[in-house]
């Protein structure tokens, strides 16, 4: 045992950062604080009084849903992280004796901004952010949805054909209400089914960083969220898509548009797809493959696969806060290739 000194967490983050800490390069290439002014209407709530304790930074919160999503922790398994490790509380900025929040401070956080829709705003900000960085969507985009499981429900046949005809089961208290999850949906994908919610977005070709998002019931097919995904400014050379975006009047309007359609054509019973079709159609999924990245990325180190969030509005900040996160991410790994090449340079 080594003699204490007072500068032992000191000495102990420098070796963390020669070893080379991530969160570091988070911390001073993300303007933070461009955040500040959309989340504090999370604390515009009327005050009984002046006592108790004054609410945590806002941008402080953001980091640790940030955090949270990175490492996929539940709510009490992120309080005990930033009580336990160095690196998570030099990231927020806490010293060894500051405050942390706990688990209720994290989900109340979350749920305000779920209540405010301030989640798509902040996205939109960081894509601004990145625009001005010189990674702007101009090279073509591409598109692409995946099913995101949610805990299944277990309902009577009664009960589930009014849920899906829009009905309120006005027998059910608040408190069930709350853990019955009425937007999930069945669906079937490769011979398997599913319960859940679906993940569409738009990338774009070049930088592979999501550009627009959309959370949708399972059942919902993905070319009915084409027009919501496609960016009008984004033409050229095209929009790369499976076979599951392919309808006349959608290709119709992108060729009034001046797009150039990749997207993959599917054979029809008796109708099999000639060789320069499915020539065609690897050409352009050799494209097309970059978005699974993403998704592939979001499912391996995010959680994606599966979240544990009951109803629609839920699962629209979990999956918001991974599209974020994925592009702070690749942000990084931009920076860093570019920084690579200026240097070779």
């Amino acid at each position: 045992m080594g003699q204490r000194s007072f500068f032992d967490i000191e000495n102990r983050l420098r070796s963390i950062s020669k070893l080379g800490d991530p969160r570091e390069r988070l911390t001073a290439a993300i303007p933070w604080d461009k955040f500040r002014a959309l989340l504090e209407p999370v604390h515009e709530k009327e005050r009984k009084s002046n006592a108790g304790r004054k609410p945590f930074d806002v941008v402080l919160m953001l980091k640790i849903l940030v955090l949270q999503t990175r490492y996929n922790r539940a709510n009490e398994q992120v309080e005990y992280q930033l009580r336990d490790r160095l690196w998570f509380a030099r990231f927020l900025g806490l010293g060894i004796a500051d405050e942390v929040p706990d688990a209720t401070t994290v989900w109340r956080f979350r749920e305000r901004l779920k209540e405010l829709g301030l989640l798509e705003t902040r996205f939109d900000r960081f894509e601004d952010f990145l625009a001005a960085a010189g990674f702007e969507a101009k090279h073509g985009q591409l598109m692409d949805a995946s099913i995101v499981a949610v805990p299944i429900q277990r309902n009577p046949r009664a009960q589930n054909r009014r849920i899906k005809s829009g009905e309120v089961v006005a027998a059910w208290r608040e408190a069930k209400r709350a853990q019955k999850d009425v937007a999930g949906r069945w669906t079937g994908e490769r011979g398997k089914r599913y319960f859940g919610d679906k993940h569409h977005i738009r990338v774009d070709v070049e930088h592979k960083l999501i550009r627009r998002f959309v959370t949708t019931p399972a059942n919902v097919h993905d070319s009915r969220v084409f027009d919501d995904l496609v960016d009008p400014d984004n033409v050229a050379p095209g929009v790369w898509a499976d076979s599951a975006y392919r309808r006349e009047e959608t290709e119709e309007v992108l060729q009034d548009a001046g797009y150039k359609s990749q997207r993959c054509e599917k054979g029809q019973r008796n109708r099999p797809l000639t060789d320069e079709q499915q020539a065609n159609n690897r050409t352009r999924s050799q494209v097309r493959s970059r978005v699974e990245h993403v998704f592939g990325f979001q499912e391996n180190r995010l959680g994606g696969k599966f979240i544990r969030t009951i109803g629609l509005a839920p699962a629209k900040v979990k999956i918001g806060l991974m599209n974020l996160t994925d592009n702070l991410m690749r942000y990084l790994q931009l920076t860093k290739d570019r920084e690579g090449i200026s240097a070779v340079a």
